[in-house]
């Protein structure tokens, strides 16, 4: 899937803000509400590459929500087919990859991610996080009698795996996508093995 806004007239004109080429996946990890979408399509609208979401990816070979499969399957089945995404997508050319928020806490993933790609992590806080996933349906993991406790108790086992990751952006409340794709930029830009010059 790739983002409509990647291609087109704008192409040469995120290629001169950018100043160079994508030579590796940038994966965007984190919590669940901290932006990895969002944040991940803007991003790769800025870098000129595909924007890809390993849910999607997910759900359009399963034919099946994530909410489903993790209904009928299982959550370990649904770990398994999201290492297989994942390794697959980064075989692939260099693009902005979305990752669910469990993703990167296995640790194949994480050394597939390392060995490919370069993860980038959305630091957003648990009250940011909560604000966001609160009055969203589609979230199996906090369909329990607490999902703000269930959401706590993931935050705080989930960050010290989060906080292994290539480069940390701080997600802050009221900042803009676009905003927060561009610190993500500013990031990456120091990174040589990630991008290369114009």
């Amino acid at each position: 899937m790739n983002c409509g806004n990647c291609c087109g007239q704008g192409q040469e004109a995120h290629r001169a803000v950018m100043g160079g080429r994508l030579k590796k996946t940038i994966v965007m990890v984190g919590m669940m509400g901290a932006g990895k979408t969002a944040v991940g399509r803007a991003l790769a609208a800025s870098l000129d590459v595909p924007f890809l979401d390993s849910d999607h990816e997910i759900e359009e070979a399963a034919a099946m929500t994530i909410a489903e499969i993790f209904a009928r399957d299982g959550e370990a089945f649904f770990r398994a087919r999201e290492s297989e995404v994942i390794q697959r997508l980064l075989d692939g050319a260099p693009c902005v990859l979305s990752t669910g928020g469990g993703a990167y806490l296995a640790p194949k993933n994480r050394k597939l991610i390392t060995e490919r790609g370069l993860a980038v992590w959305l630091n957003a806080d648990l009250d940011l996080l909560w604000s966001r996933v609160k009055h969203r349906e589609t979230r199996p993991l906090l369909k329990t009698p607490d999902p703000y406790g269930t959401l706590k108790s993931l935050y705080e086992s989930r960050v010290p795996v989060y906080a292994q990751a290539d480069l940390t952006v701080r997600s802050e409340p009221g900042l803009a996508v676009q905003d927060m794709a561009d610190k993500v930029i500013a990031a990456i830009k120091a990174r040589a093995d990630v991008m290369e010059d114009a």
